[in-house]
């Protein structure tokens, strides 16, 4: 039940971002990465280095919203994470961010400082619109708008549709209804 009520969630969310963009043209593909990347791990960074790498290259911008305590957030780290073909798609299409919710150091985004509020940083309460869940995958556009709030955990059959709808911009298009029918799960 659980599983079926965060499956809702993401569809809801990614359908919530073919909506959005229903009006907007398509935008060419970029084909080469701003850097070598190993296809042995995802390549994490920290906030202000994407910030930094965006202004030479813009990508769409991958974060993993977790807790030390968080169980499933280790699922994830475990069993997802570690696929290779999730590994090398997440490496060649996004800057990927692993970011936990109750660090204590205050980060700087866009101008703005966060810090604590309570066990929780403020980043991760403006980022997840107050609607704590870990792990909560939140996948950005290239400008750092339209943020797609995608809670619960994520096996690999079901992140690698979504991360496809987003990343080959097939939102812009597609309703996630109609892509959803035909995506295919090629990554095991």
């Amino acid at each position: 039940m659980k599983k079926a009520l965060c499956t809702g969630l993401a569809l809801l969310a990614v359908s919530t971002l073919s909506i959005a963009q229903k009006t907007t043209k398509a935008q060419p593909k970029k084909t080469s990465p701003a850097v070598t990347v190993s296809d042995k791990e995802i390549n994490w960074i920290s906030l202000d280095e994407v910030q930094k790498r965006m202004k030479k290259e813009p990508r769409k911008v991958y974060i993993d919203v977790y807790t030390g305590w968080c169980g499933w957030c280790k699922v994830m780290d475990k069993k997802t994470f570690t696929n290779p073909g999730v590994i090398k798609y997440i490496n060649q299409h996004f800057y990927a961010v692993k970011f936990d919710a109750e660090q204590a150091d205050s980060v700087h985004f866009m101008g703005a400082a966060y810090g604590l509020e309570g066990r929780t940083n403020q980043f991760a309460i403006q980022l997840l619109r107050g609607q704590m869940s870990y792990p909560t995958t939140v996948i950005m556009e290239e400008n750092f708008q339209n943020p797609q709030i995608i809670p619960g955990y994520q096996d690999v059959k079901a992140i690698e549709p979504i991360l496809k709808y987003i990343a080959e911009n097939h939102y812009k298009t597609t309703p996630w209804e109609q892509y959803s029918k035909t995506a295919k799960v090629t990554w095991e």
